[in-house]
């Protein structure tokens, strides 16, 4: 599975932007996805993450009623719709993928996940 995210740009606090992961190989489909972020000088954290069939999602608390993780296997394609966005939301977010898991699975850790993409720069202004 190869993964490409993009979305990202600038954009003033409270505004909204949505990232997209679009995948290519056939995997994809079963696969859980989640989104990372990694903000300068900071640890890598989970923000969301979708099971494969899409009826499963967790997110992470600090975006918790902020952010939706949606997904259309048909396009290979994940998304992080993003509202209310903050300047402690400022970082490279990347998108990951799991093939190893059952439908209904969200993967959290980061050690999970098998395949990752580049990321897109988010940068949020106050």
């Amino acid at each position: 599975v190869q993964l490409q995210a993009s979305g990202g740009g600038l954009v003033q606090a409270g505004g909204s932007l949505r990232l997209s992961c679009v995948a290519s190989g056939r995997t994809f489909s079963h696969s859980a996805i989640g989104w990372f972020r990694q903000a300068p000088g900071q640890e890598r954290e989970f923000v969301a993450g979708i099971s494969w069939n899409g009826d499963s999602t967790h997110y992470a608390d600090s975006v918790q009623g902020r952010v939706t993780i949606s997904r259309d296997n048909a396009k290979n394609t994940v998304y992080l719709q993003m509202n209310s966005l903050k300047p402690e939301d400022t970082a490279v977010y990347l998108c990951a993928a799991d093939p190893k898991v059952s439908e209904i699975t969200v993967v959290v850790g980061q050690g999970e996940y098998d395949y990752w993409g580049q990321g897109t720069l988010v940068t949020v202004s106050s």
